[in-house]
């Protein structure tokens, strides 16, 4: 049914794990017999990750209202991950790439003990820090109308600040959203946790307006989990009370979670503005 998984070695010490829509690039930090474990621990689960995901994929797309009946450990990530997060229309799907990067990072911080380790899935980050350690971590750049990203595309991450994951969703991604933001990021405990937020806070930087143009999900990917909900495909000129009332809209569902201790912080981007929640320095270009 699918290709083979392809695993390679790239410049300074990182893996890169490639298996259909899934495209990791990870790196540990450690002693060598402890690297060497860790990267063979990785090695050997990865391969099997996408199959067991596509065997539980008409659960994966069930919307959390319709209970979807899961059973494999990404599976069953993804599933606690939207769950906590239970409101809005959510299926498990939300958490895919950060629940496969956590899945990876814990099968190597199984296999021995290292000191710092990040799994980059697609943008999807999870991370690791042995106390005392700290991590520069590039993020996804937000761009708008070909301009230079608004935000710097680094992170300075200690221990210290509980950050397990990063994600960024957004109009411009990957994925379909219900929203017009240009990018949401989001730092969480987890990197499912962070995917997961990321989709709703994006899904919520939204206004009604001539200048936004959506179709169904459905008419774009038939197999789309968002079926005939209307995605959004292009967006304007926007005026600035459009600008201003979307982000809002965003940054009070993004408050919220940060609230209920489900997100650590979070930036919103659209059309060249940003908003950030503020809960850590390191989105402002400081070191938390």
């Amino acid at each position: 049914m699918f290709a083979p998984a392809i695993m390679q070695e790239l410049t300074g010490d990182r893996l890169h794990f490639s298996h259909g829509p899934i495209d990791v690039v990870l790196k540990a930090w450690g002693e060598p017999a402890a690297l060497r474990a860790a990267y063979a621990a990785a090695a050997r689960r990865f391969p099997t990750i996408l199959p067991e995901l596509a065997d539980e994929l008409a659960q994966l797309r069930r919307p959390l209202s319709e209970r979807p009946s899961l059973s494999g450990p990404v599976a069953r990530r993804m599933l606690a991950a939207c769950l906590a997060f239970a409101g809005p229309f959510l299926t498990p799907m939300a958490a895919v790439a950060g629940a496969v990067a956590d899945e990876l990072l814990a099968k190597m911080r199984e296999a021995a003990p290292l000191e710092r380790v990040f799994v980059n899935n697609g943008g999807d980050i999870a991370i690791w820090l042995a106390p005392g350690q700290a991590i520069e971590v590039g993020i996804a750049g937000a761009y708008s109308r070909g301009k230079a990203p608004v935000l710097n595309g680094r992170l300075q991450l200690a221990a210290n600040c509980g950050v397990g994951g990063i994600a960024t969703s957004g109009a411009r991604g990957r994925s379909f959203s219900l929203g017009i933001a240009d990018s949401v990021t989001v730092l969480a405990h987890d990197a499912a946790a962070a995917d997961a937020a990321a989709t709703l806070i994006a899904n919520a930087v939204d206004i009604e307006s001539p200048a936004v143009e959506r179709r169904p999900a459905r008419e774009l990917d038939p197999d789309s989990d968002l079926g005939e909900r209307l995605v959004t495909v292009a967006v304007g000129r926007l005026t600035a009370t459009e600008i201003d009332t979307a982000l809002a809209a965003g940054r009070a569902r993004a408050e919220a979670y940060r609230q209920q201790g489900l997100i650590i912080d979070a930036a919103l981007m659209l059309a060249q503005r940003t908003q950030l929640l503020g809960g850590l320095p390191a989105l402002s270009g400081g070191v938390c």
